[in-house]
């Protein structure tokens, strides 16, 4: 299964470290990534991998959330077919 993962806040020092320690910690593997910073917001795109997760996606949600308001970002995560449908023109 693959999720669609949006970071988006004020840019700061740990932001990456944040959101990819998490991932990493629960098998989540990078497929796609794409940042940048607007102005001084950052915005982060990844489709991830969940194949391998060793939790809920509920539980990730929520852990991407607790460490996202460490850093003053906002993560949301969605199944791939939801963004997908959610973004088609």
């Amino acid at each position: 299964m693959k999720a669609v993962i949006t970071v988006i806040g004020k840019d700061k020092i740990g932001i990456i470290s944040k959101v990819t320690t998490v991932l990493s910690k629960e098998k989540v593997n990078i497929l796609d990534i794409s940042q940048t910073i607007l102005q001084d917001y950052f915005t982060m795109l990844m489709l991830v991998d969940l194949t391998k997760l060793n939790i809920s996606l509920n539980q990730l949600n929520n852990i991407l959330n607790k460490e996202g308001k460490k850093v003053g970002v906002s993560v949301k995560i969605q199944h791939e077919d939801i963004f997908n449908a959610m973004h088609k023109l």
